[in-house]
Parts: C-alpha cells; sequence; structure tokens
C-alpha cells in the first residue's frame, strides 16, 4: 500500500509507503508528517484526513488518449489510400489495445481535497468515482485559499 502526494507546504511531489506506520519528510521543504498505518477498507485520507475519496483507474489518461489518436490517424491515412480494411482494422486493434489496457489495471483511491493517490487499497462501496459536484466543491475552496494567501 503506498500514498502519493505533494507536500501540504511546498506542493513538492512525494510518496511513502503504508505497511506500517512511518514518519515521512519533504527533501525540498523539511515539513515532516506523520503517517499511520492504514486501515484496509480506507475510510479517510491519510494525508490530510478527509474523509472524502473518489477511485479511478490508475491508467496514465494520456496514454490512453494517445493510443486513441494514433488509431484515428492510422485510420484516416488508410482511408486516403483507399485502403478500408486495414484502416477499420487499425481504429478496431488501437480501440482494442486501449480497452484491454483499461480492464487490466487496477483502481486507485484520490482524496477530494489533497489530491493525494491511494494505491493497493481495497476498494468498497463507499468508495464512488469521481463526482463533479464534490469535485468543485473542492477546487473552489483550494481557490479561496490560494487567493486568501495572495492577499496577506
Amino acid at each position: 500500500m503506498k500514498v502519493v502526494f505533494a507536500c501540504p507546504q511546498c506542493e513538492v511531489p512525494g510518496q511513502a509507503s503504508v505497511d506500517q506506520p512511518a514518519d515521512w519528510q519533504c527533501l525540498a521543504c523539511g515539513y515532516a508528517q506523520h503517517l499511520s498505518q492504514a486501515d484496509p477498507v480506507l475510510p479517510a485520507c491519510l494525508v490530510c484526513g478527509n474523509g472524502e475519496l473518489f477511485r479511478k483507474k490508475n491508467f496514465p489518461h494520456g496514454l490512453g488518449i494517445g493510443i486513441l489518436v494514433l488509431g484515428f490517424v492510422g485510420f484516416f491515412v488508410f482511408q486516403f489510400w483507399y485502403l478500408p480494411w486495414l484502416a477499420w482494422s487499425i481504429l478496431i486493434g488501437t480501440w482494442l489495445i486501449d480497452s484491454v489496457l483499461y480492464l487490466l489495471v487496477g483502481d486507485v483511491l484520490v482524496c477530494y481535497r489533497c489530491n493525494a493517490h491511494h494505491t493497493g487499497f481495497p476498494i468498497s462501496r463507499t468508495h464512488q468515482p469521481h463526482e463533479l459536484s464534490i469535485g468543485e466543491r473542492y477546487r473552489q475552496e483550494r481557490l479561496r485559499r490560494e487567493q486568501l494567501k495572495m492577499g496577506q
């Protein structure tokens, strides 16, 4: 079980294994934080303590989009050359590759507030996919904190 997060002080990326309690210290600013051993169900974020987590695929979205864009480009190139069977084979093939990769990759739990990624935890029914209204609420919260920092 691992958590990947940004330092609460300086926002430099960091990660920690949470199989047992550990003290984490930021290499950039020296900020220290104690991360307790995670409950297997993970009711709250281990970094900020927020109880609202969502699940998503632990798959780089850019890679999935890149595979599909290559398929579309290949499709149009071979359609232009009047090779429809090859064009459709490329399009369907890239879709199949992307779908298989998507199915093979596991889920990750993400905190709405601090965007910490918790990998290796079992997903329960309480961990729902991303909810836009909750995400927007936390985005507005981040914007207000940034405005307060700028005003000081």
